[in-house]
This record gives C-alpha cells, structure tokens and sequence, in this order.
C-alpha cells in the first residue's frame, strides 16, 4: 500500500506531468526552435499554428538536451527509459542475496526509505535546474521497482505458509509435490491469486486517497495565488505528500512484518573480512553470478521461457500506455493539471474494481489464470486501436471519436485501469507459480529485470517517434502491435507443468548442493590430512 501510492500517483500520473512541465519552461517552440514556449508570444504562436490544417501539434516543446534536441513529452519518457534501465541493473546488483538470512526485509526498508525521499526531495526542485528532477526520477524509480520484486518474493511465501495450503499439503502429498489439478488452479496458486489482488486493490484504494489530497492541493493553490506561483509547485507538493505517505507506512512494515528469512549464505568470500569496498564489490558480484546461475536454470524451464519472454512484451506494452496516454492527455488533448489527477482517479478505480471483479468473473467463467490474463490483453488492445480511429476521415469528419475530444480519454483509462489489475495480480502470482521454492527472490529478480528491461524500450522508442513527427497519436500503431505480440505466448503457458517442473528443478538443485557440500567437505579434510602428514 505505502510503495504504490508513489507507483500511481508519482510516477503513473504526476511525475511525466511535472518533467514535461519542467522542461517546458526551458524550453522553445518546435515550429520555430527560438520563441519560449511559456512566453505571450510563445502562446500566440501555439494558437496560430494549432488552426493550421495537417500542421504538427501546436504545443509541443524542445528542450537542448546533450547536444541534440527533444521535446518536452519525449524528454520524460527517455528519463523513465533510463530510470529502468537503472533499475534492472540495481535489480541483478543487489536483490539475489534477498533470498538469504534476513536481507529480504531490510532491503525492502532500505529501497522504501531512499525512493520516499527522493520523492519529497522534488520540493526543492526548480525549472532552472530540471535535470535534476530528472535524476530524482531515476533514483525513485530505481528504488521503487526493487522494493516491488522483494515485495513479491514474500508473495510465494505467504502463500506456501497459510493454513488453507498447509492442509492441502498434508492431505495431497505424492513425491515431490502437491497432485495439481488439471486446470492449474491448485490451493496455492488459488492464495497466491487472492493475496495479489487484495494488495492490488488495498494499494490502489491508498493511490486514490491521496489522489483526492492531491486535486485538493491543486484547487486550494490555485485558490489562494492564482497564477503568480511556479506552475509546478502544486505538483511538487503532491509528490512531496505521496514521498510522506510511502515513508510513514514503512513504519507498521518495520514493526510488523515477518523476516522469513532464507537459508544462510555460506560462501566463505562474503564472509571474509576486509575493507567495506571490497565486501560491497564481491557482493555485487555474487548478485550477477548468481542472476546467470538463475538464468540458466530457468533456461531448463520451458513454461517459465515461454512465460518471461509474453511478460517481456506485456510489460513493454504497459509501460508505453501508461506514459504515452498521460502526456496525449497534457500535449494534444490540452487537458490541465486536475484533469490529469481525475484521470489518474478513473485508472486508479476502474483498477480497484478489477481486482475485485477479474478474479470473480476468471472463476465463474472457469478460466485458467493464463486465460485471463488473455482476456485483459484483449480488452486493453482497445485503447491504442481507439486512438488510431482518428486516423480515418470519416471519423474526423465528426469531430468526436479516435480522441479528438478531451473527455475521450477517460473511458479508455477506465478499461487500462481495469485490466492493468488484472494483470498485475495474474501475472506476479501465475509466475510465483513457476518458480523452484526456495529461489523466490532471486526468480522475482528475474521477472522484474524482464519487466524493466523491457519497459526501457518501449518509451523510447515512443519518444524517438515523437521526435520524429512531432506528434504522439503515431505511437499508437507501435503499442498496438506491442500488445498483441504476448497474446499466443500466455494462451501456450502451462502452469500445472510450469509448477511440477519447478518442483523437480528445486528437488535437483537441493541434491546438487548437497553433492557439492560433499565434495568441498571431502576436499578440505584431504587438505588437512596433506598438512598433517607433512608435519609429521
């Protein structure tokens, strides 16, 4: 609940609208590359160019930015492209050793602390020195998403542990495993789906109050000084208030929360002493021998290849909708401040109630979780074909369909909002699923560096088409096709197999550790006895 409130109100909804507002105060019109865009002349030249037929849009910005220029829109959906691709290479550096001793609940604390303080920090960011913002950016989201895959490795767990799952387990036992029905829907996997969509729904129930402080932050600012304050200290004061809220809640996940703790971490080289330097450099390359070991064991897993390679391009495809629909919304559509935050409300409820009503309907239909999870890609293939509506002249010609119109685009973030809860929920604990017990957090790793890996190159490529043409309508062709991609790949995903080849794969790698104790055990008593026999 603490972590999403910044995930949907900062970087979901105000944080690309604070960046784009940012630069834009630094920056220069695109017709004419010299007039400032926040200049009376500035607006008069939007306003001349927007009633020019076919001429690009009248409201986009370039920033110079290291020897080239990009506009205002493109130039916060390349600093979230870097902001995950930050966080996949923090993910491989740090979160493999979660699975050991008690780290996974103090790096859950540590990433929670350092990302709320990188929000607040954004009080004293200023449109003289953007780019700062713009590493705040980075840093938050970089802590962000690394809380979020320690998260999700208590998610198996959790599950593993409750009462339901362990009477099953003593009832069901046959070998290495509990028997899977032939739908894939066994106990655990039943919890697991539960306990995501609750947090999903609890998390975005929190995103929604704060939502609501936050267009009371806006009315009251623009109440009491009207236009004589920065357009984005509003902003900033809601991004303050969201840091605020995720730091506060860190506290009851202090206090309250199980360690868990995982076995201990026995390689001699980590516990060795030394300078803290030289322990930090041979932990963070114990973190990416152990992101190859996991890599090549899940490369023996055919469903989890299958599966990883549909959330590559699934997650790309909700990164690119996500940023590229907010800042449609501020460019093109001209819709202000609060519309956004309203906006962002639409997504944040049409979110809670998928949490609630996709997991009901999945049951009442009786669909497999890899089917409902293809029944929200399907439903989301509706917002990028809807915006390429304005494409066709007959459309235009009625100047209302295919987002023409402002209002438009809030039953298109109700369908986002509805299906993204779906599949967050689906998709983290269908991959739980699949997962060798015991390797929760570095497996998690995994599909978050998928997630974000991916997620880097989707806004870029957004960005660079934004560049090029001077609009963002253009990039709803690249995420429709972005989101059609994974569909075949989930519908082949199967998860009963998925989690009995898991269960085999823990069983094999529990006999290997052991051979090698054995061997390294026989190794130094070889040695003693070589120096034994030497004093002698």
């Amino acid at each position: 609940m603490a972590a999403e409130v910044f995930a949907v109100v900062g970087v979901g909804a105000f944080l690309p609208v604070t960046l784009e507002q940012l630069a834009r105060e630094n920056g220069v019109l695109y017709s004419d590359r010299t007039t400032p865009c926040m200049s009376a002349a500035g607006a008069a030249g939007r306003l001349a160019v927007r009633a020019t037929d076919g001429a690009r849009d009248a409201d986009q910005c370039l920033v110079h930015l290291f020897g080239t220029d990009v506009t205002t829109a493109s130039f916060a959906m390349y600093t979230f492209s870097v902001a995950v691709l930050c966080q996949a290479l923090t993910l491989v550096s740090v979160s493999a050793f979660a699975d050991y001793g008690g780290n996974r609940k103090r790096l859950l604390l540590t990433f929670g602390t350092i990302g709320a303080i990188m929000s607040m920090s954004f009080m004293f960011v200023v449109p003289a020195i953007y780019l700062v913002g713009a590493l705040l950016v980075i840093i938050g989201v970089t802590c962000l998403g690394s809380s979020f895959v320690v998260l999700n490795s208590f998610l198996p767990l959790l599950a593993a542990n409750h009462p339901s799952v362990q009477d099953t387990s003593k009832k069901g036992r046959t070998g290495v495993g509990e028997t899977i029905p032939a739908d894939g829907c066994s106990t655990e996997l039943q919890i697991s789906t539960t306990i995501s969509s609750n947090a999903v729904g609890l998390g975005y129930t929190a995103a929604v109050f704060v939502q609501v402080l936050g267009i009371g932050i806006l009315a009251i600012t623009k109440k009491l000084f009207g236009d004589s304050i920065s357009s984005t200290l509003p902003l900033r004061l809601i991004l303050l208030l969201a840091g605020l809220w995720w730091l506060a809640f860190m506290i009851p996940t202090a206090m309250w929360l199980r360690k868990r703790p995982g076995p201990p971490l026995q390689d001699a080289r980590l516990t060795q002493h030394g300078s803290k330097f030289m322990i930090a450099v041979t932990y963070v390359r114990f973190a990416w021998s152990s992101l190859w070991r996991t890599v090549k064991i899940a490369a023996q897993l055919k469903q989890m290849v299958i599966f990883l390679v549909a959330w590559f391009l699934l997650s790309d495809a909700q990164a690119s909708v996500s940023g590229t629909a907010v800042l449609f919304a501020r460019t093109e559509l001209k819709i202000g401040t609060i519309g956004i935050a309203l906006l962002s409300i639409t997504v944040m409820v049409s979110g809670i109630l998928g949490a609630v009503l996709i997991p009901m309907l999945s049951r009442r239909m009786h669909w497999t979780s890899t089917q409902t999870i293809v029944a929200c890609l399907a439903l989301m293939e509706v917002v990028p074909l809807y915006g390429l509506m304005g494409y066709l002249p007959f459309v235009r010609s009625w100047s209302v369909g295919g987002l023409q119109q402002w209002w438009e685009i809030y039953p298109l973030g109700f369908i986002f909002g509805f299906v993204m809860a779906g599949l967050s929920s689906f998709c983290r604990s269908c991959f739980g699923q699949l997962i060798p017990p015991e390797n929760e957090a570095a497996f998690f790793a995994l599909f978050a560096i998928t997630d974000k890996g991916s997620s880097a190159v989707g806004p870029a490529i957004v960005g660079k088409i934004v560049d090029t043409t001077g609009h963002i309508r253009p990039a709803f062709w690249f995420i429709a096709v972005l989101i059609a991609l994974p569909i075949p790949l989930i519908w082949y995903t199967d998860v009963a197999r998925g989690q009995e080849d898991g269960r085999r794969m823990a069983v094999r790698l529990k006999e290997q550790q052991g051979l090698t104790l054995q061997m390294r055990t026989a190794a130094e008593n070889e040695e003693v006895e070589a120096l034994m026999r030497d004093e002698d």
